[in-house]
């Protein structure tokens, strides 16, 4: 078996293993680094009670606090099932571009296990979304909030 298989054998070994000690729903997630597994992560939900406990967000967290790094460009990510919207845009805030799955969300979808439908309403234009998402332009009068971000990331500007 290659090394791809092998960390997407973990990441499927880390599912079951965490079906069987009901932790979480069947999910394992493996990431990777030049080759070495730096993190891996299973799904928590049932046992945490939080919702974005997820296996790939688990192990993005645990590498992330350890390299002290948000960045995880070059990392790769082996997740047993197809990563939900949720984790697939956090691999992209992360910098992570490359993810194999074992299982699909048609595997998925028999057990109640698919985020397929997630996906298609994320697909649809915002004013036709189940969610109301509303902008309220409201601004503090004593700072912009963004101005004070940029402040205090940058310094004072270079202008003064």
């Amino acid at each position: 078996m290659s090394k791809p298989e092998e960390h997407l054998a973990l990441a499927i070994q880390l599912a079951l293993d965490n079906v069987r000690t009901r932790k979480g729903r069947p999910f394992g997630a493996v990431l990777v680094k030049d080759g070495q597994i730096v993190a891996t992560g299973v799904n928590t939900v049932l046992s945490s009670h939080d919702p974005t406990a997820h296996a790939e967000l688990e192990a993005i967290r645990a590498v992330a606090r350890k390299q002290q790094n948000q960045r995880l460009d070059g990392h790769v990510m082996y997740a047993s099932g197809h990563p939900c919207p949720m984790c697939l845009a956090a691999m992209y805030l992360a910098g992570i571009r490359q993810v194999y799955y074992a299982y699909s969300n048609e595997d998925a979808e028999p057990y109640g296990l698919s985020t397929g439908s997630l996906y298609a309403e994320l697909a649809k234009p915002l004013s036709e979304q189940s969610m109301q998402l509303a902008y309220m332009p409201l601004r503090p009068a004593e700072q912009d909030l963004y101005e004070a971000w940029r402040q205090i990331d940058r310094g004072p500007s270079k202008t003064s």
